[in-house]
């Protein structure tokens, strides 16, 4: 075991129909690639029989118990001998047959070979082999959403046949246990630098006569909750940033009450504005708490912006900042007391008098959430100190 180069996982539930045309076709891939390989067959719990038939052809079955798709493969992929590693579904969807290009870009030095199942990417989808909400829908959607947020460079984000080596999968440091471990997957070798390539494959109609275990529309759903979980800039930071900006356009023209193509823009509207600024402003420290928890639990690797960030920003900066704006917009409200003073607490100008108040109300309470959230900062960022 010790001469292993190559070790194929193929995570198993009930995969009796297929299981043995897997098992045969990856023997014949391990030839024809020219390496020294095994054949690990990950079983989640099958009772159909599975595991007698892939030991039977020589494959070695690894008995997984915690339930999951991500639960299988890294129970596989812990029992692995090989310094490269190719996973793969046992449903007879992927050609085990045909791996010389993971193992050509094994050799070449990339860390994670992702196959490639899209046109646009030289690969093949036989008819029948995907449905069109997966094809047309789910699949580009995804993938785009994984190239725009993590800026990884495969066209096919959620391939199932993907190859990666060892050492890279041991620094990815994986977490999760289910359907997301693909996209955490390739979220982890992207933003952990590591070389990525794709190779054109083709998929083919699965062999199996029941339903897949896939679920598309929950486990699409799973994915692109991951994916968002995954980048508090993209979930919390724009669009908290984009609240903020309309909130200050909002404010340029509603404190002077300009009036534009007829539109008069009022105190209802710098009501509004500051409404927008409040929720952008809790959404961009809320991105920034969230980027630091993800980094602490090992979620995400560590970031030299945020690095940077903790040693230009300290706490006392953080308070210092909170008690001006808080300042400010007790002197605002303090303006309106006064001057109701001078009325003798009679009736106000509304106009007026809400142009100090809605701005004091808000740089208050923006100071103030500043000052709590310097401390959170502080205490949740306690191991990035220096």
């Amino acid at each position: 075991m010790a001469n292993v180069e190559l070790t194929i996982v193929m995570p198993c539930l009930n995969e009796a129909e297929t299981i043995a045309r897997c098992v045969e076709k990856a023997h014949v891939g391990l030839k024809a690639a020219g390496v020294t390989g095994e054949i690990v067959v990950a079983d989640n719990g099958s009772t159909d029989g599975s595991q007698a038939i892939a030991e039977k052809l020589g494959a070695r079955v690894v008995r997984v118990m915690e339930k999951g798709y991500g639960s299988a493969l890294r129970g596989g992929i812990a029992a692995a001998e090989g310094r490269w590693i190719i996973m793969g579904d046992a449903d007879d969807s992927y050609d085990f047959s045909k791996i010389e290009g993971f193992v050509a870009k094994f050799r070449q030095g990339y860390d994670l070979v992702m196959g490639c199942r899209l046109p646009s990417g030289g690969g093949t989808i036989a008819v029948g082999a995907m449905p069109w909400k997966n094809r047309w829908l789910g699949n580009p959607v995804l993938s785009f959403i994984g190239r725009l947020f993590f800026k990884c460079p495969v066209r096919d984000f959620h391939c199932g046949l993907r190859g990666f080596t060892k050492d890279a999968y041991e620094r990815m440091e994986l977490k999760t246990t289910g359907m997301e471990y693909a996209s955490e997957m390739v979220i982890k070798a992207t933003l952990k630098q590591m070389n990525i390539c794709e190779v054109p494959i083709t998929l083919h109609k699965d062999g199996r006569s029941r339903p897949p275990h896939l679920k598309p529309w929950r486990d699409g759903w799973r994915h692109l909750r991951f994916m968002l979980i995954y980048s508090p800039r993209w979930l919390f930071f724009i669009p908290g940033f984009t609240l903020m900006l309309f909130g200050l356009m909002g404010y340029t023209v509603s404190m002077p009450g300009l009036s534009i193509g007829g539109v008069a823009f009022d105190v209802n509207t710098l009501l509004v504005s500051s409404l927008c600024i409040l929720l952008g402003y809790q959404a961009i420290t809320f991105a920034v708490c969230a980027k630091i928890f993800a980094v602490n639990s090992g979620l995400l690797p560590r970031d030299e912006r945020m690095n940077y960030f903790f040693n230009v920003l300290q706490l006392e900066h953080g308070i210092v900042i909170g008690l001006v704006a808080f300042i400010f917009g007790l002197a605002l409200l303090t303006t309106t007391v006064v001057h109701w003073a001078h009325v003798n607490f009679g009736s106000l100008d509304y106009k007026q008098t809400m142009r100090w108040i809605i701005p004091g109300v808000t740089l208050a309470a923006i100071g103030f959430q500043t000052l709590l959230c310097s401390f959170l900062i502080s205490i949740l960022a306690m191991k990035h100190r220096k």
